[in-house]
This record gives structure tokens, sequence and C-alpha cells, in this order.
């Protein structure tokens, strides 16, 4: 995995520094390189894939025992929408996109092979920022195609009882959009995490609690927890999601949870970048 650095950064002492550019393909080879990554991206896409076609074909296929059920009624209560991305696929993709960003960093970490990588290229934050620009554009490129292909494939079956929207329906492209960021925002998550933590155990399970447990903790029952509850990942993906005006005490717009989304990103690639420059192990 190291090898590419080898080259890129070199050893010696003459050699000259390495361009970004060149740290970023040196980590596009070691993550390409890596027959795993792309198991798990390849059962990630065909599980979130089947839970929304899933839910779809239960739709259509229950359709005549709702009677003279009027197509134009379930798009009006926004069911095509709802159906194009379920929260269960959303979960699903969430806690594998957080797990697969926390590996390519606790990887080399477990292995040792990070201290090889630091020196070909002492500049560790480049490294890490170079891995942290890798593993977003492979992230946003698999949450584009499967979010896409959820929309295309959902609507389709539900075209079967003239229920499918077009993507230029209201809300339909928000929809898309919003799911196909979870991915690269959830890998870049779990990448800071597992910057930090850098134990594989116990970057996994603080994956999965800062991801998906914590949204859960909190309720819109009181205004305190309802906005703690509005600045996770999760609540603001539903509230993009969300179908008609939000049914609760204390609502919140869309652009409020847009902005959970870029602080999420942003101050995750912060924590990923400079957590490199702590120990090695």
């Amino acid at each position: 995995m190291t090898s590419a650095y080898a080259s890129v950064g070199g050893l010696g002492a003459d050699e000259p520094r390495a361009r970004f550019l060149d740290l970023v393909a040196a980590e596009w080879i070691k993550l390409r390189s890596l027959r795993s990554t792309w198991i798990a991206y390849g059962a990630t896409a065909l599980a979130v894939t089947a839970f929304n076609a899933g839910t779809a074909y239960d739709t259509y296929s229950h359709w005549p025992e709702r009677g003279a059920a009027d197509p134009a009624d379930y798009v009006r209560a926004g069911i095509p929408l709802q159906e194009a991305f379920t929260a269960n696929a959303a979960m699903v993709m969430m806690l594998a996109l957080g797990a697969i960003g926390a590996l390519a960093i606790i990887g080399e970490y477990s292995t040792g092979t990070i201290r090889t990588t630091f020196a070909a290229v002492p500049d560790r934050r480049s490294v890490m920022a170079a891995k942290t620009v890798v593993v977003t554009a492979v992230a946003g490129v698999f949450g584009s195609v499967v979010a896409g292909t959820s929309f295309v494939l959902t609507q389709a079956i539900l075209d079967g009882r003239d229920a499918g929207i077009p993507i230029s329906h209201p809300g339909a492209l928000r929809v898309v959009v919003a799911s196909a960021l979870l991915a690269p925002v959830c890998a870049v998550v779990g990448m800071a995490i597992g910057s930090v933590v850098r134990h594989t155990s116990a970057t996994l399970v603080a994956s999965v609690a800062v991801i998906l447990v914590l949204p859960l903790v909190f309720s819109d029952g009181r205004h305190w927890s309802a906005v703690a509850g509005h600045a996770t990942l999760y609540q603001a993906w539903l509230r993009l999601v969300e179908v008609g005006t939000p049914q609760t005490d204390y609502p919140w717009t869309t652009g409020g949870a847009w902005t959970v989304y870029a602080v999420w990103a942003l101050t995750a690639a912060v924590l990923a970048v400079t957590g490199a420059q702590r120990r090695d192990q």
C-alpha cells in the first residue's frame, strides 16, 4: 500500500517535496488496489438498492388490495418520494460508509504501514488531506450512483401502477441529492473518528454511536432536545426528504438541514487532517 508513496515522496533527503496531486494519485492507487474496499462498496450498493426497490415492489404488489386506489392521491401524499430512498436504506448506507471511511485510515494504523507512509512523506497533514479528498470523491460518486439508480428503479416499479414520478417532480431532486451526499459525509465522519481513535473495534463502535445511535437519543418533546437532534446527520436527512410541512412543535428549514450537512463535513475533514499530527499508534 505504501509503495505508491515511495515513488511520489521519495525516501532520500535530496528528493523534491511531493506535490499534492502526486499524493492524491498515491492515495487513489492504494484505495483501488484493495479488493475489500470494492467488495464493501458493492455489497452496500446492493443492500441499499434492494431496500428501496423492495419497498416500491411491495406497494406495487399490494396495490389491488387497496381497492380503487387513485395514483394521483399517492403522488399527492408523497409516497413515491418516500419510497425513492427509504429510511432503512439511509441507515444502511450511513453505517456502511462510516465504516468504510474509518477503515481507510485505521487499516494503515493497525498494520503499522502508516509509519512508512509518513517516512516517505513527512508532511502528515498533506497526506491526510489527500486521503480525505480521495475517500470523499469515491464516496460521492458511489452515493450519486446509488441514489440515482434507486430513484430510477423505484419509480419504474411504481409506474406499473401509474404512480411513478419524474426527477422534475417537486422535491424529487432534493431527495436524490440529500441521499447521495449522505455517503461522502458519513465516509469523512468515519475517517475523522478513525484518525482520533485509531483502534478498529473502538472506531467502529464510535462510528455507529455517532452516526446512528446519537440521532435516536434526542426527541422533539423539548426544545433543547429537538435542536440537538436537528444537528445530527440522520435527522437532517429526514428533514430534507420530508414531504409537506413538518408536523412538529419545533419545525426547522431545509436550509438548516443543508447547513448541518456542511458543518459535519467540514468539521470531520478538519479532524481527519489534523489528527495525524499526534502519535502514530
